[in-house]
């Protein structure tokens, strides 16, 4: 039943021959089976005849239309499509189903049922009355879910039931599929810390310099290149033809990072703490892409995505699509780490040149506020949003905790821009305040990087 193609029908519960048929005997055609045997003991007890047969004849006809129910051998195969199959939280998706009879005989009365998680909603169900040789039915159903995560969808099932009603028997598919349900993702708007805004320009390193004959660095002939830029020595050297590599600009780059310790997060539910850092961080991630920045997702225990290649970074040698793609799966189904503090993020931040870093943080003791502070060392530009999960707890209005001022100030001291996030309130409204506060308290110095706040 997966995009792949049409899969069959199979008998959910094997091989089981008569014990499987009369295990779908309906409550009529237990009645009907228990009557025909009263019928028959008391025809026997009494003498009579034509009873007998009455009673034979109530007895006989549930066990033959479950046989016959049993024996027969519908060819039917069965395919769902998502639309769309990665879905914002609290957001819908629509999943189609079609039922193809390939045999040369229509089908009997079909019961179409599918198995979703009770997150999704109730369980569909659909009555196909008849299906000709060749046929085909669509339907489809709606799933939404206010948690993000994956759901299985399937195994899709086919109840048979007989003309009498006498019995029903269930056939399933094999397959299932998964519904992804990503954080939701704000819309943010374009505004400016320090550094150029744009992904590329004149102020952004390079990946190869402007060198001489002797510094360039060669690379196999692909086709399609100008022949122009065939560096002969190199190929003498290598016996295969070489080009000089252009200069290429590199991109921006920005990392962002995630708190997920648990210690740091109390309450749960989609208006938590920590699912609204979720959902700010997959909208900074999104934001940074559309803007040109190569971006990295960075956890506390020190695991980025999309992975640990030669920068860990995505945007310039991938798509962004794919990037992004990557990083919302990712964001669906992470949880509360096990860690106390933020030294594994410290440790793989402080390895080069991370350009803009932006962290959701939650709560923050004297020890981990510094270890977050010394982050802001290597890096052009840094933003953090810092939650009080205990203020989260008691509500929108509730007094935020007093160490947290403390927090802020140790962050604003070492050259982050640190925003408190009060309860409820949407991230495009404190990107904005980053801004203002960045305006007012003037650019920060940085240490041989720049980056830019976009």
């Amino acid at each position: 039943m997966a995009a792949g193609g049409p899969q069959p029908a199979q008998d959910e519960e094997g091989k089981g021959g008569l014990r499987t048929a009369l295990a779908g005997l309906t409550t009529r055609g237990r009645s009907f089976l228990a009557a025909g045997i009263a019928a028959a003991v008391c025809a026997y007890v009494l003498g009579q005849s034509d009873l007998l047969r009455v009673g034979l004849l109530l007895a006989v006809l549930p066990l033959v239309c479950a046989t016959v129910l049993y024996r027969t051998r519908y060819r039917v195969a069965g395919s769902r499509r998502l639309s769309p199959a990665r879905v914002p939280a609290s957001s819908e998706a629509r999943v189609h189903l079609r039922m193809d009879n390939v045999s040369r005989l229509p089908t009997g009365l079909l019961m179409l049922q599918d198995r979703v998680p009770y997150v999704l909603g109730p369980r569909p169900r659909f009555v196909l009355d008849r299906v000709e040789a060749g046929g085909r039915r669509e339907v489809s159903y709606r799933v939404r879910s206010d948690l993000r995560g994956r759901y299985p969808l399937g195994p899709l099932q086919l109840r048979l039931t007989d003309p009498f009603g006498m019995c029903e028997l269930t056939r399933s598919f094999s397959t299932y599929d998964t519904l992804t349900v990503i954080p939701r993702v704000e819309a943010l708007p374009p505004v400016r810390l320090t550094g150029e805004a744009k992904g590329y320009g004149d102020g952004r390193h390079r990946s190869l310099a402007l060198a001489g004959e002797d510094d360039v660095i060669p690379r196999g002939y692909r086709h399609g290149d100008d022949l122009r830029r065939v560096h002969w020595r190199s190929t003498a050297r290598y016996g295969e033809l070489m080009v000089r590599r252009e200069e290429q600009p590199q991109r921006a780059r920005c990392t962002v990072l995630l708190d997920t310790r648990a210690l740091a997060f109390r309450g749960a539910g989609p208006d938590s703490a920590f699912e609204w850092a979720v959902s700010g961080t997959a909208s900074a991630l999104v934001h940074m892409l559309e803007r040109g920045f190569s971006v990295r997702l960075l956890t506390d225990t020190g695991n980025s995505v999309p992975g640990e290649g030669a920068d860990g970074f995505a945007g310039a040698s991938q798509e962004s699509a794919d990037a992004a793609g990557l990083m919302m799966d990712t964001l669906a189904v992470v949880d509360h780490s096990d860690g106390a503090g933020l030294s594994r993020a410290y440790d793989v931040l402080r390895g080069g040149n991370e350009g803009l870093l932006i962290a959701f943080l939650g709560d923050l003791d004297e020890e981990q506020a510094t270890v977050a502070a010394k982050m802001r060392q290597r890096s052009g530009a840094a933003v953090a949003f810092v939650l009080d999960s205990t203020a989260w707890a008691q509500g929108p209005g509730g007094a935020p905790a007093g160490p947290r001022e403390e927090r802020l100030r140790m962050l604003r001291e070492a050259g982050w821009t640190a925003v408190a996030v009060p309860p409820g309130t949407g991230l495009a409204d404190l990107w904005r305040q980053a801004d203002h506060l960045r305006a007012t308290a003037g650019p920060a110095p940085t240490a041989g990087t720049t980056g830019g706040w976009a």
